[in-house]
């Protein structure tokens, strides 16, 4: 529905009810200027405003749902647990640390079967038979049959990192663990910039088999490719 600034100063009551089963366009001099919707954490509406970069950070929506936001946004989002997370522009220094460790990752892979890839690229694991779509820093793929005639991946990562951030550091610390272990990967790192450490995790048959961190000054060794292996001095300079 779509209705005035002025109808909504008169009515706004109305349209507050009527939020529980639509979305309501706002308009000003005749642009769209905000939209009213029903609010799916703890209180019981909110209302955001509309831009062409409109963010739906913090909705619960289905999986196809979802998929109709990010073909008609700009903006990036993940999608864990039915609810829909923006991601935000990285920092200099956390995008210094993904360039590192893509240099390693792609040098130590070269000639080799499996093909390491950076973001944004999204990747769909299922958890509990319901799709979740999230954008890891860096992975790593060793099933390139399920590279879509459309250049996208459906398959499962073999390892993936991610590089922690202010915004990101619990949802990469609880969710994404949890997602990932769910969904298949074998191997999950987890940089902190913050502590300057990496911890890894060793998954097998969807459970914690193994786990260990690294701290700077010592070399970050993967459990799954023998051999891969980080000076962290050069990953926290």
């Amino acid at each position: 529905m779509i209705i005035s600034t002025t109808e909504v100063q008169n009515n706004f009551g109305k349209y507050l009810e009527l939020t529980r089963k639509e979305d309501i366009i706002i308009t000003k001099n005749g642009k769209r200027v905000a939209r009213l919707i029903k609010y799916y954490e703890g209180d019981d509406y909110k209302v955001q405003e509309r831009s062409s970069a409109y963010s739906y950070e913090g909705m619960k929506v289905t999986y196809e749902e979802f998929l109709k936001i990010v073909r008609e946004s700009e903006n990036r989002y993940e999608y864990i647990d039915g609810q829909i997370y923006l991601l935000s522009p990285p920092k200099v220094k956390h995008q210094k640390i993904v360039m590192v460790l893509s240099s390693v990752f792609f040098a130590w892979f070269v000639n080799k079967d499996c093909i390491p890839l950076s973001s944004p690229l999204d990747i769909t694991l299922y958890k509990e038979d319901e799709a979740n779509v999230v954008q890891p820093d860096l992975l790593v793929i060793c099933d390139p049959e399920n590279i879509e005639k459309d250049d996208t991946y459906m398959g499962t990562p073999t390892l993936v990192v991610e590089v922690l951030s202010e915004s990101t550091r619990s949802r990469d610390i609880i969710k994404k663990l949890d997602l990932y272990m769910s969904g298949g990967v074998e191997e999950y790192w987890i940089v902190n910039p913050f502590s300057e450490e990496v911890n890894i995790y060793l998954f097998k048959d969807r459970e914690i088999e193994g786990s260990v961190t690294f701290k700077k000054g010592e070399m970050a060794k993967s459990f799954i490719f023998q051999g891969l292996e980080i000076n962290l001095i050069d990953v926290f300079t």
